[in-house]
């Protein structure tokens, strides 16, 4: 079990101006922002960051939906990242997702979905190397 999660708050997030908002649900719940940054994803970057995905059928909207304005990347830190961080944002359709959740609160559905999660530690592990050097982790903790 990783104390370590990676998540991303997506362009609709943004473009409804909920960064504030989710962030704090975030943090209220014990989270610690090691790393953030505002970006926009280029084809070539979301390609590889989901290319999990590149045999779905979906794969194209969504990398049409990742580049379609800045997202902004979090790598964070709490006992039981991971889960307690699923837990937290909810069923993946925000039709599915449990009161209370981030998706069941911003999202509008399936496909803006306003935040990803990591699903797995080893995943977490590799989603937060792919935003983030070592270097920027180190540093933005005081060490």
């Amino acid at each position: 079990m990783s104390n370590r999660t990676f998540a991303i708050l997506k362009p609709d997030c943004v473009r409804k101006n909920l960064i504030g908002q989710v962030l704090t649900n975030i943090t209220d719940v014990g989270f610690k922002v090691l790393a953030m940054k505002m970006t926009r994803l280029t084809k070539d970057s979301a390609s590889g960051f989901y290319e999990i995905h590149k045999e779905r059928p979906f794969f194209n909207d969504l990398l049409d939906y990742m580049t379609s304005g800045p997202c902004v990347p979090l790598a964070l830190e709490k006992d039981n990242a991971v889960e307690d961080f699923r837990k937290l944002i909810g069923a993946t359709n925000p039709a599915e997702a449990a009161e209370g959740t981030i998706r069941k609160m911003y999202a509008k559905d399936i496909t803006e979905n306003i935040v990803h999660g990591s699903d797995s530690d080893e995943n977490a592990a590799i989603e937060i190397s792919h935003f983030f050097s070592r270097k920027e982790l180190l540093e933005n903790n005081g060490f």
